[in-house]
């Protein structure tokens, strides 16, 4: 970025082509160009593409290539992603992004940004013209003082206005290629956009430098047209060096002073003069003040009724009043203040010959004193449209919250009650129905087959075609698994977090790094056995491979039994981290010895003892702490979780959430629709793989850093030993006690190299040394650079329009008509609700009887 800056190329309007290389090419449309920092807000950005390509912003989808990848799109969408899209192009002057959505911009949705001191900056629009070879013409003045009537110089300024070049004339636009992220290698963009210079009229033609990029026309302008909201929307305003660090320091001074229009005067984008915008804090005050003037008197007219009764809405919450109408129809609406006796009243009605709606009678006057306000109970429209536009800004908003800030700004009470409906009304305006978004299962699975061909996917629905299932497994994802990760496979649930009460069932791998990697996932109606079976045999369908696997869960989940009658030669384990968690539970006192807080590290040693001896003596530890700790642990079957008696794959080192990332990301999603939550779930596991291949490109060592750190470590070790050669195969290595080491067999007497399943121990190392044998062939292929590397080597493809709404049209028909699950019933869920205890609750123990469940002053024991 250059001075942090980039500019990006939106494209908008053309179609993706897939090459023979697999990596994707742009193809027609059109391109514009904007330039951000790294302040910019995600909102201001998506609402300034969409009205600059035309687009409705409820379903604009914005995404980019990561520098250097061609196969898989990123998608933007918050001030997260925005940010991150800008650290990847850090030696970039240039990014490109591709805009899709439904065609047609709302205007209405400026005026709700219109408090925003956006950071974002208008590039010139990229036109696809060829360079022509005649001078530029000066703009066709019309007004009668002369002056140019879409420029306004800086108030104070001595330097007169830049010309600017009419959009009619010949001469506008000359064209010139940008430089290409990083820095113009092959792996950058086919497609590259020509980036329409703005010439000044009085420019010489042999001074303009065709091989300039956007950055140096940027640095080359004596004033940048950056984009402010103000009262008619979004302008753009000429605002020059001296007046921007005026601004910075007045900001810095935290100065609330308002610029008059001498100030700082702008152009729109039709060369109207713009009007200076106002800053979050002074919203909800001009908001209402503006409404005031939404009735003016006899005469006024509307283009309908509804905008007749929206006007009249406004103008009631700014006066402070409540009414009712009376008459109410297309034809004709009369309106009286609700409070009796009171004189104010409106009537209007439609004029055929204007075909207008025009107010006819008007008294103004209230006789009430304010009465009808103190009852006020605002229409569920305006209410939503309130409301709308703060989830906008505070998507995480809770009812209370909103309850609060519209009596703060409106002066209107609202019941809780009546809020959350107006939330549920807004997020579907704003989002699209939850319920519709099961309709486009069907259309997102055979979009899914045709854009990731072999991948594997599944719906089940009832009779009543309510859902009931969906299984997604990417084919990048199984092959990558089969064949280059350990044959491990975590089983995990999540919460969708949604009315309906749906389940995330996931079955994630282990790579090279000990990294979690995303394999397959399924959304289900509710966990239980029954979908959990129907999981595990798709996960089997998808699978080619016929290796004995080994599968971890949450011994709570009682999964056994279904992994053993699907997968023969299968291995179950207990999750690690679950077992810990339980373990905390249901710790109870008393304590003796060195206490509560010392037992977790005891298990967790006695699960990786690989001796008998050694897990007996951290289990007879436990027992003298905590007897019922004791207890506890003898319950739990040792051949599910310990080093010791454990037949599979060796996986209990990992004692992290495999689940965390989803339950994260549900949790920030939480109020998205269902089409949108498995857009987001995608889009992470791609995010996965693409951060995680290029992080990798640059790994120069045999191992990933976390295996190596461990030979490194061993290594060191080694260098400690006394070593007697046996055999060309064995050897005696001595340190505190003796050990064989068979390096045909890759095992040693201390049994943890066969323990750490592909790593030498000390005394392989040792022996591997003196034969003059290298220690990285004696480690497992399953921690090599490359298999990491080769696991993230393929992408997922992008499946355009996923997060969209369900089209009117098709949310009519029968054909793709599926319905959400049916609510489960209250007891059940306060019963599952019941199961869940917190992991961190406290035990209270008396420290006279030593009982647990009370203290000292409430002990009933005698003394």
């Amino acid at each position: 970025m250059a001075k942090g800056k980039l500019i990006l190329i939106c494209q908008s309007g053309g179609k993706f082509v897939t090459k023979g290389d697999s990596t994707l090419s742009y193809e027609g449309g059109e391109a514009n160009a904007v330039n951000i920092i790294h302040e910019t807000v995600f909102d201001d950005l998506k609402l300034k593409v969409a009205e600059m390509c035309n687009l409705n912003q409820k379903t604009i989808s914005v995404k980019y290539f990561l520098p250097g990848n061609r196969r898989n799109l990123i998608s933007l969408r918050n001030d997260k992603d925005l940010k991150r899209m800008i650290d990847f192009h850090a030696n970039s002057v240039t990014a490109d992004i591709f805009v899709d959505g439904e065609v047609g911009f709302d205007h209405d949705a400026i005026k709700l940004q219109a408090s925003r001191n956006s950071a974002l900056k208008l590039a010139e629009t990229v036109n696809h013209i060829t360079a022509p070879t005649t001078a530029a013409t000066p703009v066709v003045n019309n007004r009668k003082d002369g002056a140019d009537p879409r420029v306004h110089a800086h108030a104070g300024s001595k330097a007169a206005a830049r010309k600017v070049v009419d959009s009619s004339s010949p001469g506008e636009t000359y064209t010139a290629s940008p430089q290409s992220s990083e820095h113009g290698t092959d792996s950058d963009s086919e497609y590259k956009p020509r980036v329409a210079v703005s010439v000044d009229a009085d420019q010489d033609l042999s001074d303009l430098d065709m091989t300039c990029g956007p950055a140096d026309t940027v640095k080359r302008r004596r004033r940048t047209a950056s984009w402010t909201m103000g009262a008619r929307g979004p302008t753009i305003v000429a605002v020059s060096d001296s007046d921007r660090e005026r601004r910075r320091r007045k900001k810095n001074n935290q100065s609330r002073e308002h610029e008059t229009d001498d100030d700082i005067l702008g152009i729109d984008d039709l060369g109207n003069p713009s009007s200076p915008g106002f800053s979050d804090d002074d919203l909800p005050e001009k908001l209402v003040a503006s409404w005031r003037d939404c009735i003016t008197g006899v005469g006024q007219d509307f283009k309908s009724v509804k905008e007749f009764r929206e006007a009249l809405q406004k103008y009631a919450i700014a006066h402070r009043f409540v009414y009712k109408l009376k008459k109410n129809d297309s034809n004709r609406a009369s309106g009286i203040c609700v409070e009796e006796g009171c004189t104010w009243s409106i009537h209007a009605s439609w004029v055929p010959a204007s075909l207008l709606f025009r107010i006819k009678k008007l008294n103004d006057t209230h006789t009430c004193g304010g009465e009808s306000w103190k009852n006020a109970h605002p229409a569920k429209k305006l209410l939503v449209s309130v409301i709308k536009d703060r989830l906008r800004d505070s998507p995480h908003d809770k009812p209370r919250e909103i309850a609060r800030s519209i009596s703060r700004d409106f002066g209107i009470e609202l019941k809780y009650t009546q809020v959350r409906r107006g939330i549920e009304g807004a997020r579907e305006q704003l989002q699209g129905s939850y319920k519709e978004s099961y309709s486009r299962l069907p259309w997102f699975c055979e979009k899914l087959e045709e854009t990731n061909p072999g991948s594997f996917v599944k719906l089940l629905t009832d009779d009543e075609k309510r859902f009931q299932c969906l299984f997604v497994s990417f084919l990048s994802c199984v092959q990558s698994f089969e064949k280059n990760c350990r044959p491990i496979l975590f089983l995990n649930a999540t919460s969708l977090k949604s009315k309906y009460h749906e389940s995330l069932l996931t079955a994630t791998a282990v790579d090279a790094d000990d990294g979690f990697f995303p394999v397959a996932f399924s959304i289900v109606n509710n966990e239980n056995e029954d979908n959990w079976h129907w999981f595990l045999e798709q996960l089997k369908s998808a699978l080619s491979s016929s290796v004995p696997l080994t599968f971890v869960s949450d011994r709570d989940k009682g999964l056994e039994k279904a992994v053993h009658e699907i997968f023969e030669n299968a291995h179950h384990g207990y999750s690690m981290y679950h077992l810990i968690e339980s373990f905390k539970r249901n710790l109870k006192g008393p304590f003796q010895g060195e206490g509560r807080g010392v037992l977790p590290g005891k298990f967790l040693s006695a699960a990786h003892a690989l001796r008998q001896s050694v897990f007996k003596k951290f289990t007879e530890q436990i027992k003298q702490i905590s007897p019922s700790a004791y207890d506890w642990v003898t319950q739990v079957e040792p051949e599910h979780w310990t080093s010791l008696s454990f037949r599979g794959e060796q996986y209990n080192y990992i004692i992290q959430n495999v689940a965390e990332p989803y339950t994260k990301l549900m949790d920030e999603i939480k109020e998205s629709t269902l089409m949108q939550k498995i857009e987001a779930l995608i889009y992470m596991i791609s995010e996965v793989i693409n951060t995680r291949r290029i992080s990798s490109s640059n790994w120069t060592a045999k191992l990933t850093p976390s295996k190596e750190k461990m030979v490194q470590g061993e290594a060191l070790k080694a260098h400690r030993l006394r070593l007697f050669i046996s055999s060309d195969v064995l050897f005696e290595v001595h340190d505190e006690s003796t050990h064989v080491v068979n390096i045909e067999k890759l095992e040693c007497t201390c049994l943890e190299w066969k323990g750490t399943s592909g790593i030498p121990c000390r005394h392989a190392i040792a022996a591997l040394n003196s034969s003059g044998k290298g220690v990285y062939d004696y480690c497992s292929k399953y921690f090599t650079v490359e298999s990491y590397q080769l696991t993230y080597r393929e992408s997922i493809n992008p499946i355009p329009g996923i997060g969209l709404p369900l089209v009117k049209e098709d949310a009519e028909s029968d054909d793709v008509k599926v319905l959400p699950p049916a609510p489960r019933p209250a007891s059940e869920q306060k019963k599952e609700q019941s199961k869940i205890e917190d992991p961190d609750k406290r035990t209270v123990t008396c420290s006279k009887c030593k009982e647990p469940g009370h203290n000292k002053a409430s002990c009933k024991a005698t003394s």
